[in-house]
């Protein structure tokens, strides 16, 4: 005999749209972990969510056993290793798919372009595409800095709230890359509030003297992303800004925009 819906488990039934409810929840779980720093507790999940403890319960306990989460021995939750290899992936994706992107930004403003993301307390950088000058700035992709000294840093942090821009900055501390480093909170905090203004971040001299780097939030991105320019503050001058910044600002929205339609 054909089954009743109401008896039809969560694993079958389809959500709004064609999706299958019950990934859309996995997935939502997923993400609500990690919007909580990676490690929650089942009557949070509910509080959040608004799922019933069972659903949740069942569905963590799939996760678990695939290895996406791993339950702590304080009975807690926490994102698991199997998740790094997919966010890797994910990562390099990404930046592949930055590069047409970054290729124009280098023909149209002449200095090296690069992609970076925010990865819990540092950024990462995910793609370049070199200058043709013979004196150019290098990146290798795949480094890991702190944000507090660098353009992309600023530009994904200005995203953030300030309580959390300086609980971060208490993690991390604010080692000074070059004699232009900003290396107190607060003053990190009006530079941040300086980005919010402008549209726009920089790192003049911050994190390699002679070097200058022009930044902006890819807007609406999945995850947390900035694209950039840098170059010799010889050429990325307060004159070459004025026509860079809308450069980046309109190659990031086209980016954000591909980003989009690649995942609908």
């Amino acid at each position: 005999m054909p089954t009743s819906s109401a008896s039809t488990p969560d694993s079958a039934k389809s959500a709004g749209g064609g999706g299958v409810q019950s990934l859309e929840r996995a997935f939502d779980l997923l993400e609500r972990m990690a919007d909580a720093g990676g490690e929650v507790g089942l009557s949070e999940l509910s509080a959040t969510s608004g799922l019933p403890l069972p659903t949740i319960h069942r569905l963590m306990r799939t996760l678990v056993a695939c290895g996406y989460v791993r339950q702590q021995p304080n009975r807690r939750y926490a994102l698991g290793p199997r998740l790094i290899r997919l966010g890797e992936s994910a990562s390099r994706l990404l930046g592949t798919w930055a590069r047409p992107y970054l290729a124009r930004l280098v023909e149209e403003t002449g200095e090296t372009a690069n992609m970076a993301l925010l990865d819990g307390d540092e950024v990462v950088y995910v793609a370049q595409v070199p200058s043709k000058h013979s004196m150019r700035m290098f990146t290798e992709v795949g480094r890991r800095v702190l944000p507090h000294s660098t353009g992309v840093g600023k530009a994904l942090l200005s995203a953030v709230p300030d309580d959390e821009v300086r609980a971060l900055l208490t993690r991390t501390g604010m080692p000074a890359a070059t004699d232009k480093t900003i290396t107190t909170p607060e003053e990190y905090l009006s530079a941040l509030a300086e980005v919010r203004r402008q549209g726009y971040a920089v790192d003049d001299n911050e994190q390699e003297i002679g070097v200058r780097c022009l930044a902006v939030c890819v807007p609406e991105s999945p995850t947390a992303a900035a694209i950039s320019i840098s170059g010799p503050a010889g050429r990325v001058t307060e004159a070459a800004t004025e026509k860079i910044v809308p450069v980046l600002q309109q190659v990031a929205v086209e980016l954000s925009q591909a980003l989009a339609s690649s995942g609908a």
